[in-house]
């Protein structure tokens, strides 16, 4: 994939970050309800021009990286959020995904269209066996999405990992090429 590919969606086209990008991606991840349930406490444009030059530097599928996607909305170029898909040094058959939308921007089904066309990239262009994603268990809006989408909860970890001065639970969600390709029929 190179950076003047584009994946579209009836609402939205998800392209690779761009150096302009840097204020609306910082709009975004700066928010409190954004920041929430993410590593970073606050976002400012130095992290969002590091964000965007290491995704310059990082050819997609290779071991170990996260590829960043930008979500804008069709009609008007808007940046709206940014969805990451991880590939993982120890497989290249599996990847993980985590998406990030504007407040503004939620609850129209706008994040369930943007993680569509990373399933079809993931599973469909570079032919993946398993995507997976793992949210905090609060992050109920984030658990609806996994499982509208057909994927499984695998795990509720309880209290496993110190998050932000608190031991957080996480839920972990998976789908396989075979279900995805069940689904579509």
């Amino acid at each position: 994939m190179s950076n003047t590919i584009e994946w579209l969606s009836p609402r939205l086209c998800l392209r690779r970050l761009r150096q302009g990008d840097a204020e609306a991606v910082c709009a975004y991840r700066a928010l409190p309800d954004v920041a929430r349930f993410q590593s970073w406490e606050s976002y400012g444009l130095a992290e969002a021009a590091e964000l965007i030059a290491s995704q310059e530097r990082t050819p997609p599928n290779a071991p170990g990286s996260w590829l960043q996607l930008g979500l804008t909305l069709a009609e008007s170029g808007d940046l709206i959020g940014d969805c990451g898909i991880h590939f993982p040094p120890d497989d290249d058959r599996q990847v993980e995904l985590g998406i990030t939308l504007s407040p503004r921007h939620q609850g129209r089904g706008l994040a369930a269209e943007a993680v569509e066309c990373v399933l079809r990239y993931a599973f469909d262009s570079l032919g993946k066996h398993r995507v997976w994603a793992v949210t905090d268990a609060e992050n109920h809006a984030a658990a609806r999405l996994f499982r509208r989408l057909g994927f499984r909860q695998e795990a509720h970890l309880i209290e496993h990992v110190w998050f932000k001065g608190h031991w957080s639970s996480e839920l972990m969600f998976a789908l396989l090429r075979r279900e995805w390709a069940e689904r579509a029929r």
